[in-house]
């Protein structure tokens, strides 16, 4: 194996990070869902290894040969007037072992009426952000063993101010072909502002992720399960809202344990059909709907379902995402194959 692919191993392995999940960095999105299938498996997959370079805008490893000159194209009606999209592209090297990946992500937060410290306004103005990618992945000889990496140049405008950045994303992935089985790791955005927005430099929103996935034996059903935000155990806060006062007048604190910690992490996914011309896609993401649920309320918060269709050489995609009882997402894809 070449040496830069093992110095990059070791960073990925014995990597130390103590980066916050939101409002902690900028560049938040970086971790927007990358596709409708990404988005109907629960928000958060890096075990999607087959024939759609989008997936490896979240985890650079899963490039292969399959993607060759396969060509991608996502768009998203966000929440409120935003609305982002994703493009990719890869193209094989070589017989099996290299290929290239080309993608880029942007954001358009729409328009603003501004005002100043006195009420008065300043008139109009707009917000957006984009992140170009160049992935590399390379298949270890003799193993199961995939690794790979993106580096991404990131621009950013929002209102008078604007930011340059880059970013690294390194990818392991393990496939066991006689199984149907796919495990990954992944570190996502490590890296720099090299122009911050005024003065200070902000951190990236870093993010360590890992996931499993399988063909079920006998059934046309992919399961995956993807740990997301592994660099930061403590996912759950206190929600005053959910406090009691029992009958002495005493509050008893919302205090989430271990376990509620555990599902914060955990975003479960499912394809039926997954290898047919026509296929159904289920998640849910634990970590969404206890943020966005409404207390004694049923909101379906985490759930999203999508599905695809494919004409020849041409794969449609449609995802519905429930976030929230007062908002939902729909997230549109076009997969073309060019061979």
């Amino acid at each position: 194996m070449p040496k830069i692919w093992t110095c990059l191993l070791m960073l990925f392995v014995t990597l130390k990070s103590f980066s916050q999940v939101g409002g902690r960095s900028t560049y938040q999105f970086l971790n927007l869902v990358a596709s409708p299938r990404q988005a109907a498996l629960g928000g958060k997959n890096i075990t999607i290894y087959d024939y759609d370079p989008t997936s490896a805008i979240y985890n650079p490893s899963t490039i292969n040969y399959k993607m060759d000159n396969n060509l991608s194209v996502n768009y998203v009606s966000y929440l409120g007037d935003v609305n982002y999209g994703t493009a990719s592209y890869a193209y094989l090297l070589d017989r099996r072992t290299q290929v290239l990946h080309a993608g880029v992500t942007y954001v358009n937060y729409g328009n603003f009426d501004g005002y100043n410290e006195f009420g008065e306004s300043t008139g109009n103005f707009s917000g957006g952000e984009v992140a170009l990618s160049l992935g590399y992945a390379y298949s270890i000889p003799w193993t199961n063993f995939h690794v790979g990496a993106n580096l991404k140049l990131i621009s950013s405008k929002l209102e008078q101010y604007n930011s340059l950045g880059g970013a690294l994303d390194i990818g392991v992935t393990y496939l066991y072909e006689d199984w149907d089985l796919v495990i990954a790791g992944v570190v996502r955005n490590m890296g720099t502002q090299f122009t911050p927005y005024h003065e200070i430099y902000e951190d990236l929103p870093l993010e360590v992720d890992f996931g499993v996935s399988q063909l079920a034996d006998g059934v046309p059903i992919r399961w995956h399960i993807t740990l997301e935000n592994m660099q930061q155990w403590k996912l759950a806060f206190r929600n005053t809202a959910r406090d009691e006062t029992d009958l002495s007048g005493n509050v008893i604190e919302d205090d989430p344990g271990f376990f509620n910690n555990l599902l914060r992490h955990t975003v479960l996914g499912a394809e039926i059909f997954p290898e047919g011309g026509f296929n159904l896609r289920l998640g849910f993401n634990f970590r969404r709907s206890e943020e966005l649920r409404i207390l004694d309320q049923r909101s379906f918060a985490g759930l999203s379902g999508g599905f695809a269709i494919k004409f020849n050489k041409l794969r449609l995609s449609y995802t519905y995402a429930r976030y929230h009882a007062a908002s939902s997402t729909s997230f549109f894809g076009l997969n073309l194959d060019l061979n």
